[in-house]
């Protein structure tokens, strides 16, 4: 995966600031606020990965930097101008977003849905060019779904359907990208292709993801950095080895657990044995 140093010692002007940054940021619904100032600084190039228990504050936390959901306080900046002086066009030109369970239109092939992704550049009149085209056509062939280009999203499998919703999102051509939950309710086969494609996306294209993960073998294997949440607030935050520990998952998920480096590439791996105070189960 990309070397957050490397990335950022560039010319680019873009590369002088986080490509995103969360200053002091609260988020919540309606009274109730989940997510109380939070500071958070996304290096480009880079993927973070967002963990914790459940209503820890993770896709709440995604949803406000995403300007999803209005902020309770704080500011959230992207590549060094603060989102709230973008308009929402602006915004979607760099920052693309997958949320999670997205919901497809009845009747709509996979074609049509990756076009939806070149609206934000498209001109006064909506109408797609030939540009536009183009950056569909790579976005389906990045992702695998060249084949399936004419089929109804509704009669794909979860794992093709999810390519789609991520080929969407590439075709937005946004230098960051969000994933809430991107492999939910996918078999294992399926989960791994869409991990080994979000990696794909960072190595050679170089976007900066952020996602929210449940499994946290997934989040150590393909992450360069870990941020963990408990009730709204960052309780570690590092490379996935000194953030996925015995002693985090003791106090953070509430279990015994064993934790060894992977043989193929040194990231931890984690074992559960039982939850915290119940008694061991041994042969």
């Amino acid at each position: 995966m990309a070397n957050p140093m490397t990335q950022s010692d560039t010319t680019d002007p873009a590369a002088a600031h986080p490509a995103l940054h969360a200053r002091s940021v609260s988020v919540g619904y309606e009274s109730r606020t989940v997510c109380q100032g939070i500071d958070l600084a996304i290096e480009p190039g880079t993927v973070t990965c967002l963990i914790g228990p459940n209503g820890s504050g993770k896709s709440t936390f995604l949803k406000g930097c995403a300007r999803l959901l209005d902020l309770k306080g704080g500011e959230v900046y992207i590549e060094g101008t603060a989102m709230a002086d973008l308009s929402s066009i602006e915004v979607a030109r760099r920052l693309a977003v997958l949320p999670q369970s997205p919901t497809t239109p009845p009747d709509l092939t996979v074609r049509e849905l990756v076009e939806q992704g070149r609206y934000p550049h498209v001109g006064a009149l909506r109408m797609l060019r030939h540009q536009d085209g183009e950056a569909v056509a790579a976005a389906l062939e990045a992702t695998g779904m060249s084949a399936f280009t004419d089929r109804d999203v509704d009669a794909l499998s979860g794992g093709e359907r999810q390519r789609a919703w991520i080929a969407l999102a590439l075709a937005q051509e946004t230098p960051t990208l969000f994933l809430d939950e991107p492999t939910t309710y996918l078999d294992i086969s399926y989960q791994l292709e869409v991990m080994h494609l979000v990696q794909e996306l960072n190595t050679t294209r170089g976007i900066t993801i952020v996602m929210v993960l449940h499994d946290l073998n997934q989040a150590a294997a393909y992450s360069d950095r870990v941020v963990c949440l408990r009730q709204g607030a960052i309780v570690a935050d590092g490379t996935p080895a000194e953030v996925l520990t015995v002693d985090l998952l003791r106090d953070v998920f509430r279990i015994e657990a064993s934790v060894i480096p992977d043989p193929r590439s040194g990231k931890p791996v984690f074992f559960p044995h039982q939850p915290l105070g119940a008694e061991p189960n041994l042969p």
